[in-house]
């Protein structure tokens, strides 16, 4: 049981329904099961499978066929039981060796990051979650997600790569540029580098999802060449920060491509930035 499982379960549980049962393997896990989900029995997931109408597999991406399917050798499947994976990634067809048994698969996506504490439950109401599935069966996912506080989406089953590909390019880049901010304004001898970034990051990122485009600030629409170009001597002459220049470099010809296809950056300004990254 990983970040997601407890706190899923918890919600559900919140919402009414009896958890029978969780898997837990690591002594991270079992504490993470002890902790949010206290007197519930930590079983073999077959025992799991066996016990529960709904069945919900927190477990990594490229884990959910392979469990799935031999579990389905084994016979564990039952006719209408609800098997739900929590993958962004996947569709229902990686649940393809449940629904040969006669169970009804379903994918339900919180978009949200998870700590796997009782933090997480309450950051669920409001967040949306992709569901996928046969049209009948939709409902089902769609309720389920509404008890939890949640808003179910619809996505088709096709675009789940898709959509989980944005998602993990936003939330996984903005924490690794957040992370890269820190170490630079740590060599620059800024104290407490999260605290002096915190103002400035929330409001870009609140900017570009109320504005989009036009949201971004800097040099780079401003086209200052000379301030890029001071940028790269810096990160370059500076120890230890290779891979942030490495990004600051990429990350800025992306801008100036977004910026030319927004009609908001000409071409000879244009030159001119990525001119300045070659220092």
């Amino acid at each position: 049981m990983g970040h997601v499982g407890p706190v899923i379960a918890s919600a559900l549980r919140a919402a009414g329904h009896c958890i029978v049962a969780v898997s837990a393997s690591s002594d991270a896990s079992r504490e993470r099961a002890d902790a949010m989900l206290p007197g519930v029995p930590v079983e073999e997931v077959p025992v799991v499978v066996e016990r529960s109408e709904v069945v919900v597999l927190a477990v990594p991406d490229d884990q959910i066929r392979p469990l799935v399917t031999g579990l389905a050798r084994s016979g564990a499947w039952q006719t209408g039981q609800i098997v739900i994976h929590l993958s962004g990634a996947h569709g229902v067809s990686v649940l393809d060796g449940a629904a040969s048994q006669g169970a009804i698969p379903l994918a339900i996506h919180p978009a949200m990051t998870f700590t796997g504490t009782s933090v997480d439950v309450r950051r669920l109401v409001g967040a949306p979650f992709a569901v996928t599935g046969a049209a009948p069966f939709l409902p089902i996912a769609q309720a389920l997600v509404v008890e939890m506080g949640g808003e179910p989406v619809v996505v088709d089953e096709e675009r789940r790569p898709l959509y989980h590909a944005g998602l993990t390019h936003g939330a996984n880049s903005i924490a690794g540029i957040a992370n890269q901010t820190m170490r630079i304004l740590g060599v620059a001898g800024v104290e407490d580098p999260a605290r002096y970034a915190r103002p400035l990051l929330e409001a870009a990122l609140d900017r570009a999802l109320t504005e989009g485009v036009a949201g971004i600030s800097g040099p780079v629409p401003r086209a200052d060449a000379g301030t890029v170009a001071a940028h790269v001597r810096a990160l370059g002459a500076s120890a230890g920060l290779r891979g942030e220049l490495d990004t600051y470099v990429s990350m800025t010809r992306a801008l100036v491509a977004l910026l030319q296809d927004a009609r908001l950056l000409d071409e000879r300004r244009a030159t001119e930035l990525l001119a300045a990254l070659l220092q």
